[in-house]
């Protein structure tokens, strides 16, 4: 990835062409790992590229690897990240995700956790294989969702910083802002703009460009204003980039999943997590219930697209093993107002208990009303439950849902 060595060299005009390889194994060479979250590529590669730029004095090692939690191939779902990267001169296959690795069975092996300290941006607690293995080198954290106290509350001189923020880049963005001004000269102005749009992407996305009312904090806007002058620098970019224009690229390629099947629409923002013995998973999809009915009905050809997605969904749900399976959608209304709506489905009894007392608990936070029609919602016991809502308390996201979720599976 892009550190202070590969700057350096590119700069120099003999030098025609440069690149990073890596000269040791991973079992022989120490290395931050900085894990991202599918919302959170610019986190990473942000906070990757100034530390590895300017390490602290006692760093556990002084380059800081960005991975991506997904599967190389997954990147192809992500068409808002094939439009940000140009941005940055970045290709997808400049990007390290977990098809880097090594297999997972020659992983502590191959990767010695002795060997690794991990640092959490955008979540704050390591899940899934990854955490089995590597959960006791976490290391520092950045996040803006809820605190599951999993990181040690002294983490020296890594960051353990979890508060609320539109934007976890915005949260990365304050807490390297010293360092990188420290190392800030005329002659990188260009590449400190590139980053700096590239960073501000999330930040803008996150916020609907800084006007959402219960979304934006002085956190986002003192991060937007630090890389806006780092863009303003650069006398090239800063003559291009118009700040709204960038946006509506971003989110128009962020919605932009029309051309893919339901199946991959369910897995492109997916979350998961095991509480109290109980697997949960949420997909967040940024188009309304109507246009997953219609993708539905459409690729099995059949005149019923309510059964159509519920099976889909079913079969989504059990090829994870979830107890609990969660989808929520946002969209536009024909009045041009944002909105909402939320579909939970228990796979087993006990599951079904959960999400009856999720119901009745989390009704008046989310703002929970039932759904134009109950074609799709199956209460009854003895079956797949099934239920669909409007969330009318559109300020809530997955960040604070699934942590709804999770307190009613204890």
């Amino acid at each position: 990835m892009v550190v202070d060595r590969w700057l350096f060299l590119k700069e120099q005009e003999c030098v025609e062409r440069c690149w990073v390889e890596p000269v040791f194994s991973y079992r022989e060479s120490p290395r931050n790992l900085v894990v991202v979250d599918l919302d959170s590529l610019t986190s990473s590669v942000l906070y990757s590229y100034l530390r590895s730029a300017k390490p602290s004095p006692r760093a556990f090692s002084q380059i800081h690897v960005p991975l991506l939690n997904i599967r190389r191939a997954d990147i192809a779902l992500r068409p808002e990240f094939l439009a940000l990267l140009p941005h940055a001169d970045l290709q997808s296959k400049d990007l390290i995700t977990l098809s880097d690795l090594p297999e997972e069975a020659n992983l502590r092996t191959s990767l010695s956790p002795e060997k690794t300290h991990w640092i959490l941006v955008d979540h704050n607690s390591l899940q899934g294989s990854l955490g089995s293995i590597y959960r006791e080198r976490v290391a520092g954290v950045i996040d803006h969702h809820e605190e599951e106290n999993k990181v040690p509350s002294d983490t020296g001189e890594e960051p353990r910083i979890i508060e609320r923020a539109g934007s976890c880049t915005s949260l990365v963005t304050n807490y390297c802002r010293e360092s990188w001004d420290s190392i800030t000269t005329n002659e990188a102005a260009e590449y400190d703009a590139q980053i700096a749009q590239f960073a501000l992407a999330s930040i803008l996305v996150d916020t609907t460009n800084l006007q959402s009312k219960v979304k934006v904090t002085p956190s986002d806007e003192e991060a937007v204003k630090t890389l806006e002058m780092k863009i303003a620098a650069d006398a090239q970019l800063s003559t291009s980039f118009d700040r709204t224009g960038f946006f509506n690229e971003i989110s128009r390629a962020k919605s932009d999943i029309g051309s893919l099947q339901l199946h991959d629409i369910l897995r492109k923002d997916y979350k998961e997590w095991v509480e109290n013995g109980h697997r949960l998973g949420i997909s967040s999809i940024v188009k309304p219930i109507s246009f997953l009915l219609q993708k539905a009905g459409e690729e099995e050809a059949e005149t019923n697209p309510a059964d159509c997605l519920l099976r889909a969904t079913e079969r989504f749900a059990q090829d994870r093993h979830l107890g609990l399976y969660a989808m929520m959608t946002t969209s536009t209304s024909t009045k041009g107002e944002f909105q909402r709506e939320l579909m939970i489905k228990a796979l087993t009894e006990d599951d079904a208990h959960t999400a009856r007392k999720f119901a009745n608990e989390a009704s008046g936070t989310l703002g929970l009303e039932d759904w134009d029609t109950k074609e799709m919602d199956n209460t009854s016991e003895n079956s797949i439950w099934t239920k669909i809502w409007w969330q009318r308390n559109i300020e809530h996201s997955r960040k604070r849902v699934a942590p709804l979720l999770r307190e009613a599976m204890k």
